[in-house]
């Protein structure tokens, strides 16, 4: 626990898998060691309670898959600095079912939390990176990841017009990574969007994908009241967007 690092949440039954009994926990916290975060959960008594320590708790201690994403996600990684991001809201990402722990949702951690839960990669890890906040590591979506993420929850949670401006910003995206997820993605209305905003902008990196490869699907899609027809993606999208 002395070489975890600063801010880190302590799972108690994680500590028990790692030889710490119940019983030793409770000696650890009467001695001002730990202290208690919430119902199966501490934290070194000089450490604040943070969202990143929590992610890395549910991450690499409960082995869950729960995740900063979407524009969450962008904004950490840089590239959505010019939009006007709620910096008091995170987004977070999960899986269908997946029951989070009460500790979790009664924390009053710095910011509001939105989550979602729902998956749409056939390899529920892929385009997740690391990202360093100070001391602790936790999984974020990368940029092409956070993208589909934004994509996904158009047009009711998530509006088109800006992810259409997020969209602008991606200009240094991997090609090789845009065409796994891509290829791995199993929402049609993701790929459809991403692969039509990529090249109306004109990225450099979206000659490079092999489309060939990408199934987007039979049948028209309505993303807009009274929008301008997309013939090639089948998308009815808001005419500003359209042009």
């Amino acid at each position: 626990m002395q070489s975890s690092p600063n801010g880190v949440v302590f799972l108690s039954s994680w500590l028990t898998s790692q030889g710490y009994p119940y019983e030793l926990q409770q000696r650890y916290r009467k001695g001002g060691w730990l202290k208690l975060a919430g119902k199966g959960a501490m934290l070194k008594s000089g450490d604040a309670l943070t969202l990143s320590g929590g992610l890395a708790a549910l991450q690499q201690q409960a082995g869950m898959n729960i995740h900063i994403g979407g524009r969450s996600a962008l904004g950490s990684l840089g590239l959505a600095h010019y939009l006007q991001v709620n910096e008091q809201e995170i987004t977070l990402f999960t899986e269908e079912r997946t029951a989070l722990p009460a500790w979790f949702f009664n924390a009053e951690w710095e910011t509001k939390i939105r989550l979602f839960r729902f998956s749409f990669f056939s390899d529920k890890m892929a385009g997740l990176t690391d990202y360093k906040d100070g001391e602790l590591t936790v999984k974020i979506s990368d940029a092409a990841r956070a993208m589909m993420e934004c994509l996904y929850l158009c047009p009711v949670q998530f509006s088109l017009t800006e992810a259409f401006e997020l969209m602008e910003g991606l200009a240094t995206l991997r090609p090789v990574v845009v065409q796994s997820l891509l290829e791995q993605c199993k929402s049609v209305k993701v790929k459809r969007l991403f692969l039509y905003f990529a090249e109306k902008i004109g990225h450099s990196w979206f000659k490079y994908l092999d489309t060939s490869k990408i199934t987007i699907g039979a049948g028209d899609r309505s993303l807009s009241e009274n929008g301008a027809y997309v013939a090639k993606y089948k998308l009815v999208l808001p005419k500003e967007i359209v042009g």
